[in-house]
Order: C-alpha cells, then sequence, then structure tokens
C-alpha cells in the first residue's frame, strides 16, 4: 500500500478523538485487535489501526447517572489539567461507542445475548450510544478502559491533512462476543500478536502509520494483557507530539527523548524515531528495534 507523505501545514485544531488497543491472550501471547480502514475512507484509507474516531456532542452530554464513574474522576484519570468533566467522560463514551460501531465489541461485564443486536437497532433508529444503552436499561462500564496515551498530531501531519487529539485507551476483549466489522468504515478486523503485527507490517502485507507502530512497539515489551493492564493503572497517560522534520531530504518524526525533539526525557523504551525509507516509517535499528 502506498503511503503519501503529507506537506501541507494544518490550520485548525485538532479534532477530540479516542482510540481502543483491545487485548486478549492467546496460545501465541498477548494479541491486539486491528481494523482495516475502507480504502475509499479520507482518514487513512486502507491502513490498519485500532478501533476509534472522534468525539462527538452527544458523547458529552452522558449523565453521572449513566456512568459507573463519575465525569470528574473520568476526566481527572487522563491527568489533563485543562479538560472539563464533561469532555473527560466524553472521551471514554466515544471510547466505547466507537468500539461497538467499528467491530461489534461491546465493553461490558456479563452482557445479556440479546443486547447487541437490539444496541445496534436503537443506533440506526438515531439514539445516541448513551441513550441507547439507558434505553436498554445497562450502564457504561467506563472501568473497561484503561488510558494509556494523548496523540497530538503536529502541525504538518505527515499522513494525513487532519490533526486529532487522541486519547489511547487499552481494554480486556470482553467474552463471549464476536468481532463483527461494519463493511463501511472498516472492512478487515484482525487478532494479531504485536510482534506478528509488526513483522506484517515490514513485509507490506499490512498498512501501519506511526501512531500505531510506535504503540505496537511499547505492547510487544509485555507478555500478556494483564501486564498491560497493570502498566496502565500505574501511571498517568503518555503525552505524545510527534516533531516532523526533513532530515536528508525524508521525512523523519521524532518523539520524546530524541535529540531533535524539545521534549529531552523519553516516555517509553521503544525507538525515539522514524523516517520514512522504502514507502514505509522505519527506525534506525529497524525492525529489530521495533521489536525491542
Amino acid at each position: 500500500m502506498a503511503i503519501e507523505i503529507n506537506h501541507q501545514e494544518v490550520l485548525t485544531p485538532p479534532t477530540p478523538s479516542a482510540t481502543v488497543m483491545v487485548l486478549r491472550d492467546s496460545p501465541g501471547g498477548l494479541e491486539v485487535l486491528l481494523v482495516r480502514r475502507h480504502g475509499n475512507s479520507k482518514v487513512l484509507g486502507g491502513v490498519h489501526v485500532f478501533p476509534g474516531g472522534k468525539l462527538d456532542a452527544l458523547d458529552c452530554q452522558t449523565l453521572d447517572s449513566q456512568l459507573e464513574q463519575t465525569a470528574v474522576m473520568l476526566a481527572a484519570s487522563l491527568g489533563e489539567a485543562e479538560l472539563d468533566a464533561a469532555t473527560g467522560a466524553g472521551l471514554y463514551v466515544a471510547a466505547l461507542r466507537e468500539t461497538f460501531e467499528e467491530c461489534g465489541l461491546l465493553l461490558h461485564r456479563e452482557l445479556p445475548q440479546h443486547v447487541p443486536a437490539e444496541l445496534r437497532q436503537h443506533l440506526k433508529d438515531g439514539l445516541g450510544f448513551a441513550a441507547a444503552m439507558a434505553q436498554i436499561g445497562l450502564p457504561l462500564q467506563t472501568s473497561a478502559l484503561k488510558p494509556w496515551a494523548r496523540w497530538i498530531t503536529p502541525r504538518v501531519p505527515s499522513v494525513s491533512t487532519r490533526r486529532f487529539d487522541a486519547r489511547f485507551f487499552v481494554a480486556l476483549a470482553p467474552e463471549g462476543q464476536e468481532v463483527l466489522h461494519d463493511d463501511h468504515e472498516v472492512t478487515e478486523t484482525v487478532w494479531l500478536t504485536p510482534e506478528s503485527a509488526l513483522r506484517q507490517y515490514w513485509s507490506g502485507d499490512i498498512g501501519l502509520v506511526p501512531a500505531q507502530i510506535m504503540s505496537l512497539s511499547q505492547l510487544v515489551r509485555h507478555p500478556s494483557a494483564a501486564e498491560v493492564m497493570a502498566a496502565a493503572n500505574a501511571r498517568l497517560p503518555l503525552l505524545v507530539e510527534p516533531e516532523p522534520f526533513m532530515h536528508e531530504g525524508v521525512r523523519t518524526v521524532c518523539y520524546p527523548g530524541d535529540p531533535q525533539h524539545s521534549v529531552k526525557h523519553p516516555v517509553w523504551t521503544a525507538p525515539t524515531r522514524l523516517t520514512f525509507r522504502n514507502n514505509r516509517f522505519e527506525p534506525e535499528g529497524g525492525l529489530a528495534a521495533l521489536l525491542g
């Protein structure tokens, strides 16, 4: 899949959004769910990403009575001093909603079998996600989500002409539910170990963009879903503001801890820069560096 590098400066503010890395354990180790964006999508068409999407106004109108935790608590968990409670809670709701809309998984414990079909019908009828869940009589189990990172697209994005302020969450795959992609925004869903995903990216079998590459490079260092969730519980979300520049005539993106980045302290043990070579983003040290 050919990737076109963007050189256009985006003057509009980044769009708030939520992304979920859904995890499960398998005989081969930790697996994460990836979805393939529709090839005609205006944003990352044909690329494999984690389920997610932009924050909707209705997400921010969810009442505390519908949430496992209060909006104030949810906003505080994201570690952003300027974030208001309604938006903080809305990001959790957006994460739950997008996971259900894009791959059919409802992050809810002990889910009655009739609920997914009933929820899809309510959404088709025009109800908002939180209102549809209230209609069914179920709370939004926000505790299923743990904040992992906050990615803010730079003013000159590398792979899009849009900017996003994306909050990445981690969650355990709900038991007894099957992945079901919508064939509209998403045309494929696949469970892969982080190592397998990175190897398939390196061989050209799947397309990935920097946020997914670097997130997978972090996940590959954890042997189990429980360890990832424990790591998320032990810290506030990482703040990642990529800083792109041209190096030897090619696009390079650096991250905190890189000599070229304005933040000198690293936020992870993965590589701190990616350079666009061979129609892909590569770290110094190649695939081995991504795999740790």
